[in-house]
């Protein structure tokens, strides 16, 4: 891990959040999305399933309408109105073509300078294990930046091919390098987590507001631990070269 983070970007105006299940971007990233879209920047959420299988006891053809009502609930309290689900089976996400196709889709029609995501790699901090959709999703949507980007490829879409991704961060990776401040978010991002009820009920004894603002709490302070004190996300950002300016326009490799 690095000795200290850095200060993410902040000359964008549009973000694009590519995950797994709902609730990855609360836990993993919502007190940044929320100081993001207070000050004026665009969020746009597209989630690969809609997290059926994730409430044991609860069947997939109950719990997948339940999950979204919660997923839409939370993200209008993070101030995000743009909410795109893919149906990819929740535990079942596979590394393929038409998940990046699906994707870089995305990208094309949102034209974010940034792109989120949440940790790609295979374990997060220490010796837990990362699961396979989260893996797959985060390394899916890295690739589909380049994808977006290229003519040539995934031409079915019909959409113009968008270059204009500047940064790639990674939400909850074992190597962060970046972070942002998110001081006065913490009481909103608890809430946004807490519209997820029926997913903390069956993940948690604990008092469902002392369980979400624990782990937030927990994520900011170690982040800030390494960020001047200051409660923060931290993310694993990856920057795209300037390859080429065309017509005044800088273009992205």
């Amino acid at each position: 891990m690095t000795e200290r983070l850095e200060e993410m970007p902040t000359d964008w105006s549009r973000g694009l959040a590519l995950v797994a299940h709902p609730d990855d971007i609360e836990y993993a990233m919502g007190p940044a999305v929320i100081t993001w879209t207070d000050s004026g920047k665009e969020i746009a959420y597209v989630l690969a399933s809609r997290g059926e299988a994730g409430i044991d006891g609860c069947d997939p053809e109950t719990a997948r309408p339940l999950r979204e009502r919660e997923q839409r609930a939370s993200s209008a309290v993070a101030g995000v109105t743009s909410v795109d689900f893919l149906d990819h089976p929740d535990g079942l996400i596979t590394d393929s073509l038409a998940l990046r196709r699906e994707f870089a889709t995305a990208i094309r029609r949102h034209r974010p300078d940034m792109v989120l995501t949440v940790n790609h790699h295979e374990h997060w901090r220490g010796v837990s294990w990362n699961t396979s959709d989260h893996r797959v999703v985060g390394r899916a949507a890295l690739d589909a930046v380049v994808d977006a980007g290229n003519r040539y490829v995934f031409t079915e879409d019909g959409l113009e091919p968008w270059e204009g991704v500047r940064w790639m961060g990674v939400a909850g990776s074992p190597y962060p390098t970046h972070a942002v401040e998110v001081a006065g978010a913490e009481d909103r991002a608890v809430e946004a987590v807490l519209q997820h009820r029926a997913y903390l009920e069956a993940l948690t004894d604990e008092d469902p507001e002392s369980y979400a603002r624990g782990f937030l709490r927990l994520n900011m302070a170690r982040a800030g631990a390494l960020f001047g004190d200051r409660d923060a996300v931290a993310f694993q950002l990856f920057e795209r070269d300037a390859y080429r300016v065309k017509d005044g326009v800088t273009h992205y490799r």
